[in-house]
C-alpha cells in the first residue's frame, strides 16, 4: 500500500497528545535538570550531556551537533523513517483514530490498524485467561510448582501475570473462538492456535504448560513463553514470530527493568526467563532475558539507550551450554565491544549456578557483590582459553597460544593490546619472569601476523589487480541489476571473509549498504529494492564523491556481454568470489612466507612453527579453491572468458 496523506486532524491529535519525555526516554537516558532533562546525543559521538529535552516546550536540542526539532522530528531522524509512518507509530501507540485524504486508502490503513489492536486485545485477553485457569483445579500442579520449587510469593507471580494453559486440545480455542466469537484467522495470528495438518480445524499452541507473557516496552502482551509440567519436549516453547512478536528484537522484562538499568547505568542478561524472575524478586531489577536466541546486536542496543556508561553484564549458566551460549552472544556483539561501544563483561556463578539456583542458598548483596567483580568479556574468554589447560605440555601450550593470540589480533587499540599481550604473557609463563618476556615478544609477533588481512598492495603480483576489479566488477553489476541474488552474493562475501580491495568498489559498496540499511521496511523478509531504484539513489549518492565514483559508473550499465553474464549469475558469484579468495590467500602465504625467512636463528621454535602453520593452512586453503574450481564444468567455464584468464593464472602458482 503506498503511504497515505494523513489529513491534518491526526497529525495535530497526535502532536498533542504525545510526550517528548517519554518518547526520547526509550532512545536516550535521561538525567532530571532543573525543568528540563540531559542526555548524550544519539546523532553524534557525544562523551558529555549536551542533549537537553524541555517538556514544557516539546522541543529537543543538541547544544554541540545542532540537532533539534519535536518528537516526531526525532523518531524520523533516530529511525530513517518517513513523516507519515512516525505518525501512523504514534497513532497506534496512544490509540487515536486516523483519518486520511483518500478513502480508498483509510478502509486499507484501518484495516491494519484494526488487526495489530485485534492482536494486542486478544493477546490480552488471554493472558487473563492462563491467570485465571493457574487457580483453577487444572492448574493446581502449577501453582505449587510455582510456589514451591521456585518459592515465588504471590506478588510475584501477579506481578509476571504467571499462568496456566489447561491440557486440552481445544480449550484456548473453545473460549477465544466459540465462546468470544473471536475470528479463527486473528487468534491463528495470533500465534495461538496451529492449523492441523489434515487441513481441518485447530489445535491450541500451548498445552499443559505453565504461562510466562512477553510484554513491549510500552507493557503490551505480544506473546508468551510456555514451560513443560512434564517430560514434554520442548521444555520452553515461545510465541512464533508474528505482526507483533519478533524474538530477536524482543528481550523479556525490559518493560519492567529500563527503569532499573537507568538508575544502576548497568543492564544484566540472563539465560532463562526464571532468572530474571527471582531477580527480580529479590530485588535486583535491572536484569532482562533474550528469547531463546543468542543476544543480538539489535537487542544489545536496546539496552544502551538506558546505561550511560554502556555496562551490559551476561550471567549465563557456567555448564558447557551456558558457556557456549556465552562465546555466541560475545560473537554476536563482538564489533561493538572492540569498538568500545558496550563495556560487556561475563558473569559466572560459582559451582555453574544459574541465577534462580544461587538465590535459593545465598543473599541478594552476595550476588550484586559477583556482579560488581565480573570480569571484562575479553579476559573471561581469555580464562576460558586457559580453563584446564596443562601449559607444562607443549601441545596443549601451543593450542593456547594460539587460541589467545586469535583473540588479541582482533583489538583494534594499540595500547589495549600492549596490556593484553602483557597479561597473556605473565599467565602463559605461570610467573617465570624470564620467560614472560621471550612469551611476551613472541606473542606480539604473532598478533602483528594475526592483524594482516592480507589487503596491502606490497605482496600482489602484476595481474591480481586484473583478477581482482574484473572479478569484484561482475558482483557488483550482479548486485546492482540482479536483486534477487543479492543475499547470495552477501552470503557469498561473509562465508568466504571477504571484501572489495579496490578503493571505487569499496566506496561503492559502503553507498549500497547504507542505503540499504536506510529503507524504512528493512528486514529480512522486506522486498530489496528494484535495481532502477537502487541505481537512481546511487548516481544522487554519487554528487558527493564525483571523483571516488567516476570509475564505478560503467557498472550501472549493461552491454551485450554483461547482459550474458547476468543469465549465468550462480556461476559468476561462485567463479569470482573463489577468485578474490584466492588471490588474498595466496598474499597472505607471501607475508607469512616473508616473516618465516626473515627470522633470525636466536628466534623461538614456537614462532618459526606458527609461521609455518600459517603458510600451511594458506596453501591448504588454495588447494581446496582448485578443486572447488575444478568441479565446475569446463563447458560453463568457458563461457566466461575472464575465467579462463584466471585458470591461466593458478597454474603459475608453486604449490
Amino acid at each position: 500500500m503506498d503511504i497515505p496523506r494523513l489529513h491534518p486532524d491526526t497529525i495535530d491529535a497526535v502532536k498533542q497528545r504525545v510526550d517528548i519525555v517519554d518518547v526520547i526516554s526509550e532512545h536516550v537516558v535521561l538525567r532530571k535538570r532543573g525543568k528540563d532533562f540531559t542526555g548524550l546525543c544519539p546523532f553524534h559521538d557525544d562523551k558529555s550531556p549536551s542533549f537537553s529535552v524541555s517538556p514544557s516546550k516539546q522541543f529537543y536540542y543538541c547544544f554541540s551537533c545542532g540537532a533539534g526539532g519535536n518528537a516526531i522530528k526525532f523518531l524520523m531522524e533516530i529511525g530513517k523513517q518517513s513523516f507519515s509512518d512516525v505518525v501512523l507509530d504514534l497513532a497506534r501507540r496512544y490509540q487515536i483514530p486516523v483519518q486520511t485524504l483518500e478513502p480508498e486508502q483509510r478502509q486499507e490503513l484501518q484495516r491494519q490498524l484494526s488487526l495489530r489492536e485485534q492482536l494486542y486485545e486478544v493477546l490480552a485477553l488471554t493472558a487473563k485467561f492462563f491467570e485465571h485457569a493457574l487457580r483453577q483445579s487444572d492448574g493446581q500442579a502449577a501453582l505449587d510448582y510455582l510456589r514451591q520449587q521456585r518459592q515465588l510469593s504471590e506478588a510475584t507471580i501477579q506481578q509476571f501475570q504467571l499462568g496456566y494453559a489447561p491440557g486440552g486440545w481445544q480449550t484456548l480455542y473453545g473460549y477465544l473462538v466459540e465462546q468470544k466469537r473471536y475470528p479463527v484467522e486473528l487468534v491463528e495470528k495470533a500465534g495461538l492456535i496451529v492449523p492441523r495438518s489434515e487441513g481441518k480445524g485447530y489445535y491450541d499452541r500451548f498445552r499443559d504448560r505453565l504461562m510466562i507473557p512477553i510484554h513491549d516496552l510500552q507493557g503490551r502482551v505480544i506473546g508468551f513463553g510456555g514451560r513443560a509440567l512434564g517430560d514434554e519436549q520442548p521444555k520452553y516453547l515461545n510465541s512464533p514470530e508474528t505482526e507483533l512478536f519478533d524474538k530477536s528484537k524482543t528481550l523479556f522484562a525490559l518493560d519492567k527493568a529500563r527503569a532499573a538499568i537507568a538508575k544502576h547505568d548497568k543492564a544484566v542478561v540472563v539465560e532463562g526467563y526464571f532468572d530474571v524472575i527471582a531477580l527480580h524478586a529479590a530485588g535486583i531489577t535491572q536484569v532482562v532475558a533474550a528469547l531463546g536466541t543468542a543476544l543480538s546486536a539489535v537487542q544489545v542496543r536496546q539496552l544502551l539507550r538506558y546505561t550511560e556508561s554502556k555496562q551490559i553484564v551476561l550471567n549465563f549458566d557456567a555448564d558447557a551450554a551456558g558457556t557456549k551460549a556465552a562465546e555466541r552472544a560475545i560473537g554476536e556483539v563482538a564489533e561493538l565491544a572492540y569498538q568500545g561501544e558496550v563495556q560487556l563483561r561475563v558473569l559466572n556463578l560459582p559451582q555453574g549456578k544459574d541465577p534462580d539456583e544461587f538465590l535459593k542458598t545465598h543473599t541478594a548483596e552476595e550476588y550484586q557483590t559477583l556482579l560488581q567483580s565480573a570480569p571484562l568479556w575479553l579476559d573471561w574468554q581469555i580464562q576460558q582459553r586457559l580453563l584446564g589447560v596443562d601449559l607444562n605440555q607443549a601441545d596443549q601450550f601451543h593450542q593456547s597460544t594460539q587460541d589467545i593470540v586469535k583473540l588479541l589480533g582482533q583489538l583494534p587499540n594499540a595500547t589495549l593490546r600492549t596490556h593484553y599481550i602483557h597479561r597473556c604473557a605473565e599467565l602463559l609463563s605461570q610467573g617465570d619472569a624470564r620467560l614472560t618476556l621471550r612469551i611476551e615478544d613472541d606473542l606480539r609477533t604473532q598478533v602483528r601476523g594475526q592483524r594482516w588481512h592480507g589487503r596491502s598492495q606490497k605482496w600482489q603480483r602484476p595481474g591480481d589487480r586484473t583478477l581482482l576489479e574484473e572479478s569484484e566488477a561482475q558482483l557488483l553489476r550482479l548486485y546492482l541489476h540482479l536483486p534477487e541474488y543479492r543475499s547470495l552474493i552477501r552470503e557469498s562475501l561473509e562465508h568466504r571473509d571477504l571484501d572489495f580491495s579496490l578503493a571505487h568498489h569499496r566506496l561503492l559498496w559502503q553507498l549500497i549498504l547504507q542505503l540499504e540499511s536506510a529503507e524504512p521496511q528493512a528486514s529480512p523478509n522486506a522486498h530489496p529494492l528494484a535495481a532502477t531504484d537502487l541505481i537512481s539513489r546511487l548516481y544522487d549518492r554519487g554528487e558527493e564523491f564525483p571523483d571516488q565514483l567516476q570509475q564505478a559508473y560503467a557498472l550501472f550499465q549493461l552491454d551485450e556481454k554483461t547482459q550474458r553474464d547476468l543469465l549465468r549469475a550462480p556461476l559468476v558469484i561462485r567463479a569470482a568470489t573463489a577468485c578474490m579468495e584466492r588471490i588474498m590467500c595466496e598474499k597472505r602465504c607471501r607475508h607469512f612466507l616473508s616473516l618465516w625467512e626473515k627470522l633470525d636463528h636466536s628466534a623461538s621454535a614456537e614462532l618459526r612453527q606458527y609461521y609455518q602453520q600459517q603458510i600451511y593452512a594458506e596453501k591448504q586453503r588454495i588447494a581446496e579453491l582448485d578443486r572447488e574450481q575444478r568441479q565446475v564444468t569446463f563447458h560453463d567455464l568457458a563461457q566466461l572468458p575472464w575465467v579462463g584468464e584466471f585458470q591461466a593464472a593458478l597454474e603459475q602458482i608453486p604449490q
